[in-house]
């Protein structure tokens, strides 16, 4: 049972740690929300984690490899990635554009209540935003379909000739335990790395993950014509 823990728990690290669409958006949300927004993106991920790896474990991963799945949900992903390039990229103009714009924003009084309101509806709003792009992306990744068709009927790899439902759970319990520990871990990194950099830095981070969202489009978009 140790054995079959830790092979999940190592191949989570893994799967987790393997740079994509996910890992561009922490570092993305990183810079605008620091540790928690970059924290809220791995959280949110974690919803397409938990439902690919139940789908795979219990076998249900293998209808990935159908067309009636796999198409659609790598159309989807292919969407979401163009929209999250396009709008890396504005971000990134958006940088300039306030950097530019500053000089001439220096004595604007306003209501203190009202920019505290506005400012908690904002951060609100860039929780969910974080929250929901993680969810999205984990849920419309033909990477995980992929992943978890192959893994979820490959339990002998770990040992286990006969899995039975306990199996399935130990597996299931160390994947998530290595997912939920590499969200903290990831946006500690990003944080460190990504939060409070200048307008410079920020701008071309923007548009190196604006770009890395369109190579990803283009990948899925290949491998889905390929099949």
């Amino acid at each position: 049972m140790f054995a079959l823990f830790l092979t999940a728990l190592l191949l989570g690290f893994v799967f987790n740690a393997a740079p994509g669409a996910v890992f561009a958006e922490t570092i993305r949300r990183g810079l605008r929300g620091g540790y928690r927004g970059a924290l809220l993106v791995q959280v949110g991920s974690l919803t397409g984690d938990a439902l690919w790896a139940v789908l795979g474990l219990v076998g249900v991963g293998l209808l990935a490899r159908t067309e009636v799945l796999r198409t659609p949900v790598a159309l989807a992903g292919i969407a979401y990635l163009l929209w999250l390039a396009y709008d890396a990229w504005r971000a990134s103009r958006a940088v300039t554009q306030e950097r530019d714009a500053a000089p001439a924003a220096v004595d604007v009084p306003d209501p203190a209540p009202a920019l505290g309101e506005l400012s908690c509806d904002a951060e609100r709003d860039a929780e969910r935003e974080a929250l929901r792009a993680g969810a999205l992306l984990s849920l419309t990744n033909p990477h995980n379909v992929a992943y978890w068709a192959a893994l979820g009927s490959a339990m002998g790899a770990a040992g286990v000739s006969d899995p039975r439902w306990t199996d399935y759970a130990i597996f299931f319990t160390g994947f998530m335990v290595s997912s939920v520990v590499w969200c903290f871990v990831c946006a500690a990194l990003v944080a460190r790395v990504f939060a409070g950099a200048n307008d410079r830095w920020a701008r071309w981070t923007h548009r190196a993950c604006a770009l890395a969202f369109l190579l990803l489009a283009l990948s899925s978009a290949r491998s889905l014509a390929g099949h």
